[in-house]
């Protein structure tokens, strides 16, 4: 799996899901519940993992949404 978005917004993190989802594509949220341990502050954020073979799939699909700027860069792996 890669990591394909790193946000802190439950609403970013709630429409990108259910693009994936729309466009077939199984998107597995990581660190959603490390808020307990943080306080409830939202200081670490949640990433949208895709598989590997779907990764440039969802790539266009958050970008054709206007989502462009909450994908992670190739470079910051």
């Amino acid at each position: 799996m890669k990591a394909l978005m790193r946000t802190n917004d439950p609403t970013v993190i709630s429409f990108a899901c259910a693009l994936l989802n729309d466009a077939g594509i199984k998107a597995l949220v990581l660190d959603e519940h490390v808020s307990i341990l943080e306080g409830s502050i939202g200081i670490i954020p949640r990433r949208i993992m895709v598989a590997d073979d779907d990764r440039w799939r969802a790539k266009r699909v958050i970008t054709d949404a206007d989502l462009a700027h909450e994908l992670i860069q190739d470079d910051d792996l």
